[in-house]
């Protein structure tokens, strides 16, 4: 089903062809974590939940790829915290843009930027740079579902709290991000919410929450958990 969606998607012109490749690789590691959230993946989850509850301006970007795999998804979280939804692509034409945007506002999103950008995001060259001072640029916090690595480290260097979904743990982008999420978008998206109403209202422990997470060591776990699945998978196999 999401393979039919991101293919229509294509002919459509709101994903480009080199997106399929990075669902594809996304997938493979998704199975190799039993196409389950693992535990490293909801501490990150909670982890994430924390610092979009801390934010002054909480930012949700939205590419091709995030936008096809599950937009409602994405309106809901961004109405939960709540938090701004801001297009931006790496490869970025004016028809694209509009109808990713138009996606978006025709599954229920009350107001989507990117449309007018005003600023740009520092060290990135061309459009993909284009952003918005209300939005990516202005953030404190912002969550980048199925990001590049470039964009990521320089919302990074810009001294911003990254939180990405990123089904590989060794990738540039789960290594700069300050929060990096290993796990499936839609699973992801959902724990992300469910752990909003578990913190909301209690800064105590959202405060706990920031202090006892570590990249280095989520990612750890998150590697260790392929290696034990493989492991497990030839144990199982025939002699």
């Amino acid at each position: 089903m999401t393979r039919e969606r991101l293919a229509e998607m294509v002919e459509r012109g709101l994903v480009t062809p080199t997106g399929l490749i990075s669902h594809g690789r996304g997938e493979a590691y998704d199975y190799l974590m039993g196409e389950r959230s693992t535990d490293a993946a909801l501490e990150a989850e909670k982890a994430a939940a924390a610092y979009l509850l801390n934010a002054d301006n909480p930012v949700i970007c939205v590419n091709g790829n995030a936008a096809a795999l599950d937009p409602e998804g994405l309106i809901r979280l961004a109405e939960a915290v709540p938090a701004k939804l801001e297009v931006n692509l790496f490869h970025r034409t004016p028809e694209r843009m509009e109808g990713l945007i138009s996606y978006l506002e025709s599954k229920g999103a009350r107001e989507v930027l990117g449309r007018d950008p005003d600023c740009r995001i520092q060290g990135l060259e061309h459009d993909r740079a284009l952003c918005t001072s209300e939005g990516i640029y202005g953030s404190d916090v912002i969550l980048v579902p199925i990001e590049d690595g470039d964009r990521a480290e320089a919302l990074v260097s810009m001294g911003k709290k990254v939180i990405s979904i990123d089904l590989n743990p060794l990738s540039r982008t789960s290594k700069a991000a300050t929060v990096p999420i290993c796990d499936e978008m839609s699973r992801a998206l959902e724990n992300i919410q469910r752990y909003l109403g578990e913190l909301r209202g209690d800064h105590e422990a959202i405060i706990k929450t920031l202090d006892g997470f570590s990249n280095s060591e989520n990612r750890r776990q998150t590697v260790e958990c392929i290696c034990a699945s493989l492991k497990d998978g030839l144990d199982g196999g025939d002699d």
